[in-house]
């Protein structure tokens, strides 16, 4: 999968994307697991998508949300065993 990003907030730690074989949409977080820094990737829809590129407020709480493990039926890649936590 290569996942390119069409947008990152520093402050609020995430990026906005498409995976590029697939055409689907992202919203990603970064999380540690005490042995490597990774990214969990959350599928969007297409409307989440463009609303999260011009309305950073719903993105960010959408964000918060993934980090509270509220939406891992989004998860694009289902995490290890040894699964991070949000950094």
């Amino acid at each position: 999968m290569k996942f390119e990003d069409s947008y990152f907030s520093r402050d609020a730690r995430y990026s906005i994307g498409i995976e590029s074989a697939s055409g689907r949409h992202y919203l990603a977080i970064p999380v540690s697991n005490g042995i490597t820094d990774y990214e969990e990737y959350y599928e969007l829809t297409l409307e989440q998508y463009g609303e999260f590129l011009t309305d950073t407020k719903a993105a960010t709480s959408f964000a918060e949300s993934v980090r509270r493990h509220e939406r891992d039926e989004n998860l694009i890649q289902t995490p290890g065993a040894n699964r991070g936590t949000p950094a």
